[in-house]
């Protein structure tokens, strides 16, 4: 009965920005350890974004620092993932999921995943 429900994805163009959000019911999500994955066509799934139970710690893939940032609401069982200046190169479908340990970065850490929102970028 856990659910992931990611939205807020969309078309925009380069350098551009975006909010995704990502609701969360069926566990006590002010427990668990959250991250943003994406996946592009032909591509493996790889890590973007992770935030720590109480939002004190966040962690970035290189190749988005700085320009994205991950955050929660734990009152609305809702973790985001702002993006701000988007390249075509961010193109892909965004993930959202649910990891019962900490500082987990790779996928195999995480137990339960959302379906996913198409993010597109045009140059």
């Amino acid at each position: 009965q856990v659910q992931l429900v990611e939205s807020g994805g969309g078309l925009v163009q380069a350098g551009g920005s975006l909010r995704l959000s990502c609701a969360a019911s069926g566990f006590r999500f002010s427990s668990y350890f959250m991250g943003w994955f994406r996946q592009a066509p032909g591509k493996e799934r790889e890590f973007v974004a992770g935030i720590s139970w109480d939002g004190g710690t966040t962690y970035y893939a290189d190749s988005v620092k700085g320009r994205f940032t991950i955050s929660r609401d734990n009152a609305r069982n809702t973790v985001y993932l702002q993006m701000n200046s988007l390249k075509p190169e961010d193109t892909a479908v965004y993930y959202c999921a649910v990891s019962p340990r900490s500082r987990a970065t790779t996928k195999d850490a995480y137990d339960y995943w959302g379906q996913g929102t198409q993010v597109t970028v045009s140059s």
